[in-house]
Formats: structure tokens, sequence, C-alpha cells
């Protein structure tokens, strides 16, 4: 029987003592298992780094949080699976997993039994992975945002009506226009950027939002940067941006499978990666690192 290190965060949205239980008895039926719990941020990565010298493979139980910090601790030696735990756990839903913990954990099991396993690429920005989607700009500011609402007493992250909530506030407070603030090299001039690793960017409850087309987790990197946003076309970017098809649109600059992204801002912007703030920066250099990555699925 193969072994597995389960990493759990037990703040994330959708885990609490009787989920993890569920879990733990759905693997062990495959899985000869240990259960980490995480006590602090960065912790999944430590925990990520130390298994893969002990275990066969590694298992996650949280949120988009939770699996970045995992990514950024493990190489592709390691085989990994994603439970979702979060309010939104756009990985594993990417990846085609179950949309339940019990249903992911049994198939992960599965996988990692019969040997199923798929070679996915990952980001990277500035010297940080992240698995699925990273913004400048626009989309960090809303993370940034959601983040100093602060957490319910046992420490639930807001979800998702009030992501679209402060996306709508944003777009207010600049009266429907925003400027271009960053030069993309050897593209042009941008007002955001939002840079995808695989599709879908995120979901909103059960509608995936395809904000970057064409990205696939084993090729390189996606990325979309209207020129600039005025309330005339708002409409238009945001119905295309609905449909899939915002690098359709003439303002928009938008490239796939590329390997290099560089971007130097005239101010300093917000930067996340897979729902995580990084703080502020003026420049940023995002690339792909194919086949980084063994997904169990």
């Amino acid at each position: 029987m193969r072994r597995a290190t389960l990493i759990v965060n037990p703040y994330s949205s959708a885990v609490d003592a009787r989920r993890i239980a569920a879990v733990e008895e759905a693997l062990r039926t495959q899985v000869e298992l240990t259960t980490e719990l995480t006590q602090a941020p960065g912790h999944a990565t430590e925990l990520a780094a130390g298994a893969a010298e002990v275990a066969d493979a590694v298992i996650v139980l949280g949120g988009d949080g939770t699996y970045n910090e995992v990514v950024n601790g493990l190489d592709a030696r390691t085989p990994v699976g994603f439970l979702p735990g979060g309010g939104t756990s756009v990985l594993p839903r990417a990846l085609g997993m179950p949309r339940d913990a019990v249903g992911a954990a049994r198939a992960v099991a599965g996988a990692l039994a019969a040997g199923r396993r798929r070679q996915v690429a990952l980001g990277r920005v500035n010297g940080r992975r992240f698995a699925f989607s990273a913004g400048l700009g626009l989309d960090a500011e809303v993370v940034r945002r959601i983040d100093t609402r602060g957490r319910t007493d046992d420490g639930k992250r807001p979800g998702d009506l009030a992501f679209a909530a402060t996306v709508l506030r944003l777009f207010a407070e600049a009266r429907l226009r925003l400027d271009p603030v960053l030069e993309i090299e050897d593209v042009g001039r941008g007002a955001f950027l939002l840079v995808a690793n695989g599709s879908p960017y995120t979901f909103v409850g059960p509608v995936p939002l395809r904000l970057v087309e064409g990205v696939r987790f084993e090729g390189g990197l996606g990325y979309v940067a209207p020129s600039a946003v005025r309330p005339a076309v708002l409409p238009r970017l945001v119905a295309r941006a609905l449909r899939g098809r915002l690098g359709d649109d003439p303002l928009v600059h938008a490239a796939t499978d590329v390997d290099r992204i560089s971007i130097r801002a005239d101010r300093p912007l917000p930067l996340q990666v897979d729902g995580e703030d990084l703080g502020d920066v003026e420049e940023a250099v995002f690339e792909a690192e194919r086949d980084a990555l063994t997904v169990l699925v």
C-alpha cells in the first residue's frame, strides 16, 4: 500500500473535523495515511517539503491559498492530489476533480494506487510559484480588499458575493475608467494584467470564468491586458469576458502558450497569485515552468 501525507488547513472555508475524518476514511481504503494540520501561513510549504522525503504522495485538503503553499514546497518527483476544502477551490475543479472532498479523496486514492498521473506546468512570478492564476492591478486589488475584511470567528474567508461586490465597488470608485499604468515588454501599455496557467481563471459559484482563453495546464502561460478601460467600452469588455472571448477585443493585448511576460509599472501595483496578496511591485516577471508538477488524477 502506498504511503501518503494529507496536509489539511483546518481554517479553510469548507473544512471541519467531520470532513477531515470522512476524507481520511476514504483515503485509507487504499493509502497508508499520515495527517498534518497547518498552523500558520507558510506552514503548508514546510509540510509539503518534509512529506516529499518520506511519502509516496502528498494530498492537500484546503483552499487555493493552501494549494499554492504546497506547490511551492514540491518538485515533479512527488505526486500531489488536491481536495476541495475552500470557498472556491479553483485548482481541483479546473483539473476535473469532484467538487465533494470525499469523492475527490476516493478519486485521488484510486489514482495513486493505479499510478494515474498528469504532468502539468506551473507559473512563477518574481520567484513565487502559482498553480492557476496571477494578476497585477485590478484583480489583485480585489484580493487585497477582501483580505482587509478579515475572516469569521471560525477563520472562514468572505465568499463569491463579496468578491463580486468588491469588483463593482472598484469600478465605481474609478468612475468606470482605468488608465494604462503598466508596460508589457515588446507588447505595449495596459491598465491591468491577468495571467493564467490553466482554465478557467476562476469560478463564481458553479460558473467557470474563462477570462484568459486557450490556456492548458500542460502548456505555457496566457494573459490578457486591456490597454485601457473607459465607460463606453466597459459593457463590451464585460460581455466578452463572461463569454471567454476577452482576448478577441481590439483594445486587449492577449497571448497564449508563452514562457515569459515582463512588466514594468508606472507606480507600485498589487500583485496576487492564486488569490494570495504578494504586496505591491513596480516590476514583475512571469515565467512558465513546464512539467513542474505531477498531479494525481
